[in-house]
């Protein structure tokens, strides 16, 4: 009997041709699903819970105002405090607005709404919103005083973000 046959069979080997297409299909992917943040945060915030809440459908009309404490700046331990910007304005308890990059008080709301109006198409002008992202425990003042300001910009749509409560 010839037992030597019986260890000859060879695993056949794996075609990769196609692996490279695989590889940029999933990068592609992941390029088109994933959200860059363009606003760094200076300002940090707990949004209250909710439970008739709904979602914004059309974020490309959508400017974003966030409302809290001073955010710990990179390397330090406690909240950092910007010489060059007035801290909370009058008198917020330690609260800041931010809007895009920079604290700003309420005065500031007219120009950056002028500046996003500009910057969008005529579509998204008719459904321009504001999102309020504000702390949990924000004083209703100073909401009230950024929605007078809105109000003064002539911005018709305000939203104020919350999270589902559990």
């Amino acid at each position: 009997m010839i037992f030597g046959n019986r260890n000859s069979r060879q695993m056949p080997q794996l075609n990769t041709a196609s692996l490279p297409d695989l590889i940029f299909t999933v990068l592609f992917f992941f390029m088109v699903v994933t959200h860059m943040r363009t606003v760094t945060l200076k300002v940090s915030f707990r949004v209250p819970q909710g439970t008739e809440l709904t979602r914004l459908t059309k974020k490309t009309a959508v400017s974003y105002v966030y409302i809290g404490r001073p955010a710990a700046a990179p390397g330090k331990g406690k909240a950092a405090s910007d010489d060059s910007q007035p801290a909370s304005g009058y008198g917020n308890n330690g609260f800041q607005m931010q809007i895009n990059d920079r604290i700003a008080s309420p005065s500031d709301i007219a120009g950056f709404m002028s500046a996003e109006r500009h910057r969008m198409s005529d579509e998204d002008r008719a459904r321009q919103t504001v999102s309020v992202k504000a702390d949990r425990q924000t004083p209703m003042g100073m909401i009230t005083d950024v929605k007078q300001a809105l109000r003064k910009a002539h911005v018709q749509r305000i939203s104020y973000s919350a999270e589902k409560r559990k």
